[in-house]
């Protein structure tokens, strides 16, 4: 649900209004908390919301009642200036009261907080700094609080007014479709509300999600669904590319007209349908796929201009490559516990409203529970210097040898079976430790026999490792 959502539920009748904030769903963007919330403690949760991709508080609603709150004056002022007193720089936040009806038929009001998405980082008077994700507030490291920095400096990008970029530019039927989608009666004002447009022109993010022809201000702004026949690619007169589309125009026509794509290039096997007859089943879960080709239109670094979004198919995967790192508080030798930051937390926002993602921060492990269901690997994320690339392989996972394997052990398999032979260095440098680190768990897979070294001697530049032969 998003703010739209809320501010409906906000324009019922004092009656109705309690009841239905009560019945939305806490995340990424709605969090209700007790009248009777300290400053201190309120103020945690408009740093984690500023930091993040901004939301609403409301104060009063508490363990599925409504409390209100108006009666005491002090503690409801104390609140307002939270974002003042207890947040490091002041958090941005506007406030209303809204009239409300409680448990006990009382007429009483509830607090509002509307937080923005902040271009700097906020932390508290004890310079703790935390980060709205999912439905939780997480405080985060030391490392983490720089990795946010750096990622607050790109997300700046889409904010930016784009000159020449005006109205006319505008698909206004999928702009219309919009609007209906999240109830909006002016879908204009709904633009400069979201973040999209000024009172002139579209931003970065209007352009990327609503122009009709987005391309003309970023040429590299599109997604190419590749298909080959096999494993390899292959080069020259050996190279097996057999399709090879590219798909432009705004955002969600263009994950729209992707996932068509993907629909009809994927990896299938023949087996018998519930119909009786034998039909193509896809190897790899769609929900799977299309959540990583949903990540990769949301959160890459659409100021890379030299780059674009890269779906290569092969008989035994898929392969997804987006430009710029992963955006947010990454351990990729943990991808489940990835803390989320929207690069482009506006178009995160109406890609959410469109229903291209649910609840966001909760992507990546509806993914692996995805895979984890169909009996395959586990999703394989790899990091270069400017860009992030994900395969989702279609070979059955080892259930028990991975059961016993330590994690990096699974990590060094895992990677084996996507990239067939790795050197020593390449091993150190995909596990982001030592040689002499790599070494040891290299050794400790070939003496339990699941790898072997192929070699001409110890000092041979080519050698490398494989999974050994079944």
């Amino acid at each position: 649900m998003g703010t739209v959502d809320v501010e409906q539920a906000l324009s019922r009748s004092p009656q109705e209004v309690g009841r239905d904030l009560l019945a939305l769903p806490e995340d990424q963007w709605l969090e209700r908390k007790s009248a009777r919330i300290a400053p201190r403690d309120l103020a945690k949760t408009l740093i984690g919301f500023a930091n993040a991709d901004g939301g609403v508080v409301v104060i009063g609603l508490h363990d599925g009642q409504v409390e209100g709150g108006e009666d005491d004056v002090k503690r409801r002022n104390g609140q307002i200036q939270a974002s003042f007193d207890f947040c490091v720089p002041p958090v941005h936040v506007k406030h209303r009261l809204v009239d409300c009806v409680d448990d006990d038929g009382s007429a009483t009001s509830l607090l509002v907080l509307e937080v923005d998405s902040s271009e700097v980082v906020h932390a508290n008077r004890r310079d703790e700094v935390f980060l709205r994700v999912g439905d939780e507030n997480r405080r985060l490291t030391f490392a983490q609080r720089q990795e946010l920095l750096y990622d607050k400096g790109q997300a700046n990008y889409e904010s930016r007014p784009l000159s020449d970029a005006g109205f006319d530019r505008l698909d206004e039927t999928l702009l219309g479709e919009y609007a209906d989608a999240v109830r909006a009666p002016d879908s204009m004002r709904l633009l400069r509300a979201r973040g999209l447009a000024t009172a002139e022109e579209l931003t970065i993010a209007g352009c990327l999600l609503f122009a009709q022809v987005p391309q003309e201000f970023f040429p590299e702004a599109f997604i190419r669904v590749m298909r080959y026949r096999g494993r390899e690619r292959g080069t020259g007169a050996r190279q097996q590319l057999v399709d090879d589309l590219r798909v432009e125009g705004p955002i969600p026509n263009q994950l729209l007209l992707a996932r068509e794509h993907m629909l009809r290039l994927q990896p299938v096997r023949k087996a018998l349908l519930a119909t009786g007859k034998f039909g193509d089943v896809p190897l790899v879960p769609e929900d799977a796929w299309l959540e990583g080709l949903v990540n990769a239109a949301v959160h890459r670094s659409y100021s890379a201009a030299g780059d674009h979004i890269r779906v290569e198919i092969f008989d035994d995967r898929i392969e997804i490559s987006s430009p710029g790192r992963f955006p947010g508080l990454v351990d990729l030798r943990d991808p489940l516990a990835i803390t989320r930051f929207a690069r482009n937390p506006r178009i995160a926002r109406v890609c959410a409203d469109l229903n291209f993602g649910q609840e966001l921060g909760e992507g990546i492990r509806r993914m692996f529970e995805e895979m984890r269901d169909a009996g395959l690997n586990d999703p394989i994320y790899r990091q270069t210097a400017g860009s992030v690339e994900l395969t989702l392989l279609t070979e059955p996972v080892g259930r028990r040898l991975d059961a016993r394997l330590p994690e990096r052990a699974r990590a060094i398999i895992a990677a084996l079976r996507q990239a067939d032979r790795l050197s020593t260095g390449e091993v150190a440098e995909l596990l982001e430790v030592s040689r002499p680190v790599a070494q040891r768990e290299l050794a400790e897979l070939k003496e339990a026999e699941v790898i072997e070294w192929v070699g001409k001697s110890p000092q041979d530049p080519r050698a490398y490792w494989r999974l050994k032969p079944v």
